[in-house]
C-alpha cells in the first residue's frame, strides 16, 4: 500500500520542480519561455479578476502596421495578415486551406508581390492571438486597421483530436470552439510567424 501512494507524491514533486524551473526562465527546449499576451480587459469587476491584475505581455504601441499593400503586420506576434478580413468569403474547411494556399498579389487588394504558397490558413493560436477580450462585436483590439472584420466565425487550420472537426474563432465575442469541417466559415489568411 505504501508503494502505491509514492507515485502521486513523486508526480507532484516533478510538477513542482518543473513549475519552479519554468518560473526561473527555464524552458524544456533551452530557450526563453513564451510570453502570454494580456487579454485586453482593463475594467475590474471584482478584486483579483483579470481587469484588476492585467497580467501578461503588453501589446506594442502601435500594435498593427498597415503596410499600404493590402497587408497588416502585427508587431506583437510578427504575423502578417490580409487587411481585408472578409475578402475570401466563407468556405468549408478543406476549401479554406486551398483558398489561402492559392492567395497571391492581385487578389483581396494585395499589392505585396506575394505568390501562391506564401499565404496559409492560420492555426488556432495565431487566429486567437487577435482576440481582445475587452471588446466585442468584434472582439478585436481597439483601433485595429482591418476591414470587413464582421465578427466571424473564422476557420483555423488546427484539427481537433480526434478528427474530423476543426477549431474556429468567433470574433463577435472572442469565442474559440470547434465544428465539423463541412460547415462554411470565413477565411482569413496569414503569413510569417515562427517555425
Amino acid at each position: 500500500m505504501f508503494r502505491r501512494n509514492l507515485f502521486p507524491l513523486w508526480s507532484a514533486m516533478i510538477v513542482l520542480a518543473s513549475m519552479y524551473l519554468m518560473g526561473q526562465g527555464w524552458s524544456p527546449d533551452g530557450g526563453a519561455p513564451a510570453p502570454v499576451a494580456k487579454t485586453g480587459q482593463t475594467i475590474s469587476y471584482a478584486q483579483g479578476d483579470d481587469g484588476d491584475w492585467q497580467k501578461g505581455l503588453a501589446s506594442p504601441v502601435p500594435r498593427f502596421t498597415d503596410n499600404l499593400d493590402g497587408t497588416v503586420t502585427d508587431s506583437l506576434t510578427g504575423l502578417i495578415w490580409v487587411k481585408d478580413a472578409g475578402c475570401s468569403g466563407a468556405a468549408q474547411w478543406a476549401d479554406a486551406l486551398v483558398s489561402c494556399n492559392n492567395l497571391a498579389a492581385g487578389q483581396c487588394g494585395l499589392e505585396d508581390g506575394s505568390l501562391p504558397g506564401d499565404w496559409r490558413l492560420p492555426n488556432v493560436k495565431e487566429l486567437s492571438s487577435l482576440i481582445d477580450y475587452g471588446n466585442h462585436s468584434p472582439a478585436l483590439p481597439t483601433g485595429h486597421p482591418f476591414i470587413n472584420s464582421g465578427g466571424g466565425p473564422y476557420w483555423s487550420s488546427t484539427t481537433t483530436s480526434p478528427p474530423p472537426q476543426a477549431w474556429f474563432v468567433y470574433y463577435s465575442y472572442g469565442i474559440v470552439h470547434y465544428e465539423g469541417k463541412g460547415w462554411s466559415y470565413y477565411v482569413w489568411c496569414v503569413r510569417g510567424g515562427v517555425g
